[in-house]
């Protein structure tokens, strides 16, 4: 039982000796998206739901709607005479001090604005996945993470691939830019989806054509190597 929950792409699991560890991704309003991992839960029964009040200090929650990620959930304006200044204003302040002991941290974020260069801003978190396989050394043990499209002038669209790790100390990470470099040709490819087979020791990008759901027949699915 999860709370703080906006919109969750997928969870998957890794097994780690007797147990599974959980990721999974919250998507963002207007500023961040985030990835998560929890391994303790508490079990509630169905017929116990609604009795909330009894569970509350058990659950697993996510920060959602006082925190959007690692920011207080704010609402974006634009300046009418600048656009490239915008303003951001606070939208729950009393439910973001409420939760700000209790909520679960990221283990990672990235963001819809990062001027960084070796980064991307992102658009909507769509697949999180843990790798451990060993065709591809440098990723073994890592979680691979996709997004939609990226927000950077570019055309076609193209979506993003990244990563990152589990820290030791359990704090949030950064992450890595994984580049590609499959030639979708004059055609926009936005990473729908992402999966792995059953001991997570192959990855496949699911990739389609439009983000209309009325453009039928446009998608494909890739392994990465």
């Amino acid at each position: 039982m999860a709370k703080g929950v906006r919109n969750i792409p997928g969870i998957s699991f890794q097994r780690v000796d007797n147990r599974y560890m959980k990721y999974t991704g919250n998507v963002g309003q207007d500023f961040v998206e985030s990835i998560f991992s929890f391994g303790s839960y508490q079990p509630i029964p169905v017929t116990q739901l609604l009795d909330s009040e009894t569970h509350q200090q058990g659950l697993v929650n996510f920060g959602w709607r006082g925190w959007e990620g690692v920011f207080p959930t704010s609402i974006l304006k634009g300046c009418n005479h600048n656009s490239s200044i915008d303003k951001k204003t606070i939208s729950y302040y009393d439910e973001a001090v409420a939760l700000s002991a209790s909520r679960l941290q990221p283990l990672t974020s990235y963001f819809h604005q990062d001027k960084r260069p070796d980064k991307f801003e992102g658009t909507a978190l769509t697949g999180v996945q843990s790798y451990m396989g060993t065709a591809i050394p440098s990723l073994t043990g890592s979680v691979v993470f996709t997004d939609i499209a990226r927000k950077e002038s570019q055309s076609p669209d193209r979506g993003a691939l990244a990563y990152t790790r589990v820290r030791p100390d359990g704090k949030q990470n950064d992450f890595g830019v994984i580049q590609t470099d499959y030639d979708f040709g004059s055609q926009s490819a936005y990473y729908v989806s992402l999966g792995t087979n059953l001991n997570q020791s192959r990855l496949f990008l699911g990739v389609y054509n439009s983000m209309l759901v009325t453009d039928f027949n446009q998608g494909t699915i890739f392994e990465i190597v």
